[in-house]
Parts: structure tokens; sequence; C-alpha cells
């Protein structure tokens, strides 16, 4: 079951948190995994954990923001690994939390470009290898904050809810093609992207979850390697929470 024998990955955002626990769990799950991340160092120490296990991987420096970043670095993994059967696009920032009086344009737009505009060039440009193939399993991490909104965290807000609506549309577009999209909906988990929020935010968070506590990075990579898997082989266009009990729908 979750097997991810002769599966080739992308995963961003992967030095760390979500993404590092989500390459580790799949390349035990027998996955090829390229450790994309702008923190190079980080990247390679995680691929040589995987590295150290017996399976393939490679680490690859990748700015998200930057277009020709993500057609370079899907190059390089299809010279190492020949194919690219998943991708999960889970890099991205919290931004900084602050009432909309507060928020710069600047930041409004970097937000937009680090959270939702790359997932969109991530999946246009590798669609056209996966279209080729006619398989390909695509997951995005949106968050909690895109289905209920947060308070002062309004550009963080809006781009996750577009992940959760660019998720949908793709798999509609894709849904006879062999490819299936989806997308998890963490609430507050315990990674350093919670070094951008404000303790104040972060007890305010932690105080919606019924569960009493933050969810833990392996368990969002748990529903990911689901999603990445051909068990899930009638699941597309979903947004899986994983959320402690918070979501209401």
């Amino acid at each position: 079951m979750l097997n991810l024998c002769d599966r080739a990955a992308i995963i961003t955002g992967a030095a760390s948190g979500i993404g590092e626990q989500t390459a580790l769990r799949m390349a035990e799950a027998g996955a090829e995994i390229a450790v994309v991340d702008l923190n190079l160092t980080g990247a390679e120490q995680v691929s040589k954990r995987i590295q150290s296990a017996g399976r393939r991987s490679i680490a690859v420096k990748c700015d998200v923001a930057n277009a020709s970043d993500i057609t370079q670095t899907i190059d390089r993994v299809l010279l190492e690994f020949g194919k690219i059967d998943i991708l999960v696009n889970n890099a991205g920032i919290g931004g900084r939390t602050a009432p909309i009086s507060d928020v710069t344009l600047e930041e409004w737009n970097q937000v937009l470009l680090l959270d939702l505009t790359s997932v969109f060039v991530w999946c246009k440009a590798i669609l056209p290898h996966m279209l080729q193939r006619g398989y390909g399993k695509i997951v995005n991490v949106a968050s909690m904050a895109g289905k209920e909104g947060s308070p002062n965290m309004i550009p963080y807000s809006a781009a996750k809810a577009g992940v959760i609506a660019l998720t949908k549309s793709l798999a509609m577009e894709t849904v006879r093609n062999g490819i299936f999209v989806n997308c998890v909906v963490p609430a507050l988990i315990d990674t350093t992207l919670l070094r951008q929020f404000s303790p104040d935010h972060i007890r305010f968070l932690a105080s919606k979850i019924p569960m009493g506590r933050l969810g833990r990075p392996e368990e969002v990579a748990a529903v990911i390697q689901f999603l990445a898997s051909d068990d899930a082989s009638f699941v597309t266009g979903q947004s899986y929470d994983v959320s402690g009990g918070r979501a209401t729908y």
C-alpha cells in the first residue's frame, strides 16, 4: 500500500518542515527524490539522508519566484531521472502578520508570487511532460487560512485560497489524461514557518484546533504520500484537511 517504487518526484521547499518529511517518507516508499529548495545546504543534507538509506536523490537549488529557475530545475530532474511522476508544490512563505491597513503592495505581491504564482508556473511547466506520458500526480500544499480566512494574514489567506481553486480547476482540465491534482489543507503545523508569525497570532491559531495541539510535519506528509500514490486512484480535485478537527466543511 502507498508504494512509490519506480516513481520520480520533485518536492519543493524540501529542506525542512513538511517538505523534508514528505521527501523522507516518499523515499522510504521507494521513490527517487529531487529535493528542491532555495536553501541548497539544507536540501543537500536531506538528499544525503535519503541516499544513505539506499535511495536515489538529488538536491537542486531553485528560487520558485523565478520561472527560469523552475524550468531549469525540471530539465535537470528529467536529465537525472528520465521522468517526473510526482510534483509536490510545498514551497512558500507566511508573510508578515498585519492588518490590511499596514500591508504594503510589495508585501502582497511577494506572498502571492511565492505562494500562488509559483504553483501556477510549476504546474504549467511540468504538464507537457505528464501529458505526453499520460501519467502524473500533483499535490499542492494549501492552508486552512485559504478556506476560512485568517485575520492579519490577508495576502497569505488569499494566496492559499487561490491554490485550492487552482487545484480544483486543473484537476477538471486533466481528469481524463491520467493526471491527478489534489491539495492538502493543513491547520497550524509545527515548522520553521511559525517564526514568521507573531506569538499572539500563533496562540490564536492554535486555540482554534479542537485536538488541542499543533500538527506535525510528518502527519501532513502521510496525506501527501497517499495522494501521490496509485492508491488514490479515484481521487482528484480534492482538498484534504489535516487540521486536528478544525475544518468545518
